[in-house]
C-alpha cells in the first residue's frame, strides 16, 4: 500500500513539473457539476481555491467569476488562457469560479428554454458556491469578468444583478452585439436580428449603461481587436453619462495571448475593491 501511494505521489510531482501550472503544494481545484433547475441540465464548473483554504476555518473569501468566450467551456480559462490562475488565487487569497456557459452569451434566451445562463450564473451557480464554500456572501465579495462573449456576459449579468455582483470587468467584450447579426450563433439565442430588432436592442450592453452607475468597472481591449470600435463607443458613452470606469487600450488582438495579460489588470483591480485597506495589494 505504501509503495502504491509513493508511486502516485511521485507521478503527481512529475505532472506538476511538466505542466508548470501548479505550485508544488498545490491548492485544491474542483470540477463540479451543478444541476440547473431552470434548464433541467447539469453544468460543469471549475472552482480554484487558494492555498490554505479550509472549510472549517472562519475565514471567508471573495469570489471572482470568470466567463469564457464563444466556443469555449469551463476549462478555457485554466487550460488555454491563464494556466497560472491557481498562483494568482494564492497570491490574492480569493476563490475563482469558471462556469461552462456554452454559446449562450449569458442571456436567458427568449427563444430557447435550454439556454438560460443569466439565471444559471447569477442565481443557481452563485447560490451553490456560497452554500458549499467559505465565501463573502455579499456583492462586496463578488467580482465578475470575462473575455469576448464572456466580457459581454460579465457586464450583462452585472447590470441585471447589481445586488449580486459588486464589481465588474470586461476583456475584449462584445459590448454591442448589433453590428454582428450573423455571428457567433447569437440568432439562436435571441432570434434573427431582422425580425427581432427590439429584442437585440434590449439585450446588448451599450443600450443599458445607465444600470452600470455606481458599479466599479474595468474595461480593456487590444488595438487590433475587431471589437475595438464597440468598446470605444461604450467608453465614450460612459464618459458622456459620467459613469466612472477604468478603460485600457494597449497592443493586442482578439486572442488568448492578449487575455493572458489582460486578466492580470482585472484581478488587480478587483483586489483593490475587495481589500481597499491593503495598499500593497
Amino acid at each position: 500500500m505504501k509503495v502504491k501511494l509513493s508511486h502516485r505521489f511521485f507521478y503527481f510531482l512529475l505532472l506538476v513539473i511538466l505542466n508548470g501550472s501548479l505550485s508544488l503544494f498545490a491548492q485544491q481545484i474542483d470540477t463540479i457539476d451543478i444541476y440547473s433547475s431552470k434548464m433541467n441540465v447539469r453544468v460543469k464548473n471549475i472552482v480554484i481555491l487558494p492555498d490554505g483554504y479550509n472549510k472549517e476555518s472562519k475565514t471567508e473569501y471573495p469570489v471572482i467569476y470568470l466567463l469564457h468566450g464563444y466556443g469555449g467551456n469551463h476549462l478555457s480559462w485554466l487550460k488555454v488562457v491563464k494556466p497560472t490562475l491557481p498562483q494568482l488565487a494564492n497570491k490574492y487569497q480569493f476563490i475563482i469560479v469558471c462556469p461552462d456557459g456554452k454559446n449562450s452569451w449569458y442571456w436567458d434566451s427568449p427563444v430557447n428554454p435550454k439556454s438560460q445562463y443569466d439565471t444559471y450564473v447569477s442565481q443557481e451557480l452563485v447560490t451553490y458556491i456560497d452554500k458549499h464554500y467559505k465565501t463573502i456572501n455579499l456583492p462586496k465579495g463578488r467580482a465578475i469578468s470575462g473575455f469576448s462573449m464572456g466580457g459581454h456576459g460579465a457586464l450583462w449579468l452585472t447590470l441585471q444583478h447589481p445586488d449580486v455582483f459588486g464589481v465588474c470587468g470586461s476583456m475584449s467584450g462584445g459590448v454591442d452585439i448589433r453590428p454582428f447579426p450573423n455571428n457567433w450563433e447569437m440568432s439562436k439565442v435571441l432570434g434573427s436580428y431582422v425580425n427581432n430588432k427590439s429584442v437585440w436592442d434590449a439585450h446588448t450592453v451599450i443600450t443599458n449603461v445607465d444600470k452600470l452607475k455606481n458599479i466599479p468597472l474595468i474595461l480593456d481591449c487590444g488595438e487590433d481587436d475587431f471589437f475595438l470600435e464597440v468598446n470605444e463607443n461604450l467608453h465614450k458613452l460612459l464618459l458622456a453619462k459620467k459613469i466612472n470606469h477604468t478603460y485600457i487600450i494597449t497592443s493586442g488582438e482578439h486572442n488568448s495571448q492578449y487575455w493572458n495579460k489582460a486578466v492580470e489588470w482585472q484581478l488587480a483591480f478587483f483586489v483593490k475593491f475587495f481589500f481597499p485597506e491593503n495598499k500593497n495589494g
